[in-house]
């Protein structure tokens, strides 16, 4: 068995920034590294390394000494930078974004995905792939093998073809992406979507509503692609759909490229806002910050929202009291769930069924006869029966349903000499 190949990451950053050391630590192993080295430096970037060149020098003794295969740079590194490093350190040389493109690529498992993840990719060399050509031509280093071959004016073309044609794909699978959509609707369901920054439990959370296995994992991006099932929130049914997860700077050209996937969520009648509230208060409110700004730039803030703060299992009362008051003020509507363990969950469905659209209450009358007991059935399906009642010659039920089924629920009615009176200004 091959060992997973050593990656050293490094962080430049400025006095007053955080460090990320640990996220990119996270990030990493997701990709398949063991990180067997970190470095960090406070002080504005060197236009040569990014870090400054004695730094760059104790660099390459780590590579040397813990025999690392790359190293991994938070800070985006421009071609020269990665230039120079690479014929410095003898390895391959990559920056945040590359590694995360590395992530996505191996999570992605449906044809959208993985076009979603060559598209951010070749938009990415296309902006710097002039000047890594350039560099090439000097004498290639890791990272930039095979590139000295081409002229400078082919390579970009080149890419802008393949940019091209991965559009006109991408296209086609949205335009199939609106036709179910479109006939979701038709269904007359409202529709929820699971959104949450990376490994804060979303999938857990999706099996808790819908007793449906999504790929559940502790490491980042597990899930790429959406997945969409019926869920029931205390007796109003709706299409729950399980989305990518955020993250801390999450590239805009990756924002971009998600965009379709992302777009379950704008068109969606409510959010779940999934939380580990088991981090540090600071991380919490963070992450929670980062999510509201993602949904803010993708058109989804005017969506109603119920926060899901999961994995209260994790910490103590008192601590989650103090957390609970901290993220008040943040979050407006939240609950506090564990949804590994079923905590709260019927209180988290409540609340989202108090923010989902378009139901009404109706009162029908159905009269016996062989079509009825299919009818039942369907209304059993679609719809939350509160009250029924069997008398004499038919049946008298009362339900809760989205108003575009109560429209059609009345023509079934009407053909089998039934009645309904629909309360059709209830919420």
């Amino acid at each position: 068995m091959s060992r997973p190949p050593r990656a050293v990451i490094v962080q430049r950053r400025s006095p007053e920034e955080r460090s990320h050391l640990e996220e990119l630590a996270s990030l990493a192993e997701a990709a398949g590294y063991r990180v067997v080295g970190r470095l960090e430096q406070i002080r504005e970037p060197d236009p040569k390394y990014q870090i400054g060149p004695g730094k760059a020098e104790e660099l390459a003794r780590i590579v040397s000494k813990s025999r690392a295969d790359v190293v991994i740079f938070d800070n985006e590194l421009k071609p020269v930078q990665a230039y120079n490093l690479a014929k410095l350190t003898g390895v391959e040389v990559i920056d945040r974004f590359q590694l995360i493109l590395q992530i996505f690529a191996l999570r992605a498992s449906t044809k959208e995905a993985k076009l979603q993840v060559q598209l951010a990719r070749l938009q990415y060399e296309l902006a710097r792939a002039k000047e890594k050509v350039r560099l090439a031509k000097m004498g290639e280093q890791p990272g930039f093998l095979g590139l000295g071959k081409y002229e400078v004016d082919i390579y970009y073309e080149l890419i802008k073809k393949q940019i091209s044609r991965i559009r006109e794909k991408l296209a086609k699978v949205r335009r199939h992406r609106s036709l179910h959509r479109r006939r979701r609707e038709a269904l007359g369901y409202p529709t929820v979507s699971l959104s949450g920054y990376t490994n804060a439990g979303k999938s857990t959370t999706f099996y808790a509503l819908t007793r449906e296995y999504v790929p559940i994992s502790p490491t980042l991006f597990t899930t790429l692609t959406t997945t969409t099932r019926l869920a029931d929130f205390n007796g109003r049914r709706a299409l729950l759909t399980d989305t990518v997860g955020f993250i801390d700077r999450l590239p805009l050209l990756l924002v971009e490229a998600f965009r379709s996937t992302l777009e379950e969520t704008v068109y969606s009648d409510a959010i779940i806002l999934v939380v580990d509230i088991s981090e540090p208060v600071s991380e919490v409110v963070r992450k929670l910050g980062c999510c509201l700004d993602t949904l803010m730039e993708i058109g989804a803030e005017k969506v109603p929202m119920v926060v899901a703060l999961n994995k209260i299992d994790l910490i103590d009362p008192t601590t989650l009291e103090e957390r609970l008051h901290q993220v008040s003020r943040i979050a407006k509507a939240s609950v506090p769930i564990s949804a590994l363990h079923q905590i709260n969950i019927d209180k988290l469905k409540s609340e989202v069924a108090r923010r989902l659209p378009g139901y009404a209450e109706a009162t029908i009358f159905l009269p016996w006869n062989e079509e009825t007991p299919a009818v039942l059935s369907w209304i059993h399906e679609r719809s939350h029966i509160t009250e029924i009642k069997y008398e004499g010659d038919g049946v008298k039920i009362t339900l809760e349903a989205t108003k575009p089924f109560i429209g059609k629920l009345t023509g079934w009615v009407e053909k089998l000499g039934g009645n309904i009176h629909a309360k059709i200004g209830a919420s």
